[in-house]
């Protein structure tokens, strides 16, 4: 056991908790009341299945007690996997990480490979975020993913783009979005068998996954670390659409010409340092899971 926080200070410690996530859930609440769509601000709470909700929630993950307030509860009464616990000072509540790594060892199994695999590799710069041009390469009007948005050039110069590129791309969860013309031009053949196989640590959707494994690992993954996941990937995605085919600069977003050398110098620069922070996530995420099913 690590910590027993007092009732004064997980009170504490679950308001800033809330603090830092309002300003990004409350504005995509108003935007899905208004059935409006925002294809950056969005994309995390579309995309990924951890809900605001959930997001909004403090944990402070394995090996932290909480002492009990004078109601007899804490933040984590309700979760399944919490169990009551006597201290010296009084009863308290903690995270039964036995229980949880029991019902969720395959999971936890799959993202301890999967991110020791990435940490064990180098990052693998010049892909130049091809990915958002190979899923609208070729398409008809009107049949790109993000409608609202216009592309950045026509249609031809955008596949003409493509069509000069050296396409990369090595994970599945983009590569299953290109466009049926775009498949065959992908150097890599990423499938979903294969992807401890296939990650690596420059990929901007591997970036942003690292906020999926720690989400899917709450509460066994403390809050601050879901939430520094999750502040790292809505930076990942803003890069991501600044430099795909589309144009977001409406939206108060840049361009990175990934079709000029100073785009490319540009996206190779930010893709280089997400990937340096992206793995100090994933070493503070393998860090928080059990190396076997510990008891709490």
């Amino acid at each position: 056991m690590r910590a027993v926080l007092t009732p004064d200070e997980w009170r504490a410690s679950e308001a800033a908790h809330v603090a830092r996530v309002e300003p990004h859930i409350a504005p995509h609440l108003g935007r899905r009341k208004e059935n409006r769509k925002h294809p950056v601000e969005d994309f995390l709470f579309v995309y990924y299945s951890h809900s605001p909700g959930k997001l909004r929630r403090w944990h402070p993950g394995a090996g932290v007690a909480l002492l009990v307030d004078d109601a007899g509860r804490t933040p984590i009464t309700d979760d399944k996997y919490t169990r009551r616990v006597d201290l010296a000072n009084g009863p308290a509540e903690i995270l039964d990480v036995g229980a949880f790594s029991q019902a969720r060892d395959r999971t936890i199994a799959f993202v301890r490979s999967l991110l020791t695999a990435t940490l064990d590799r180098p990052a693998h710069l010049g892909c130049f975020g091809m990915h958002e041009w190979a899923m609208v390469y070729k398409l008809q009007p009107g049949e790109q993913r993000h409608e609202q948005l216009p592309l950045r050039l026509s249609q031809a110069a955008t596949d003409a783009v493509v069509d000069a590129a050296d396409i990369r791309c090595t994970h599945f969860d983009a590569y299953r979005f290109f466009t049926p013309d775009a498949v065959d031009l992908n150097r890599e053949r990423p499938t979903r068998e294969r992807q401890v196989d296939f990650e690596q640590p420059a990929c901007l959707h591997a970036g942003m996954d690292v906020y999926k494994w720690a989400h899917k690992l709450w509460p066994l993954v403390p809050s601050e670390l879901v939430v520094d996941a999750f502040e790292l990937a809505k930076e990942i995605r803003a890069l991501d659409m600044e430099a795909s085919p589309y144009d977001v600069r409406d939206l108060g977003y840049g361009v990175v010409p990934i079709e000029t050398p100073r785009g490319r110098a540009e996206y190779v620069r930010r893709q280089r340092e997400f990937a340096d922070r992206s793995q100090a996530l994933r070493r503070r995420l393998r860090e928080a899971l059990p190396s076997d099913r510990a008891q709490a």
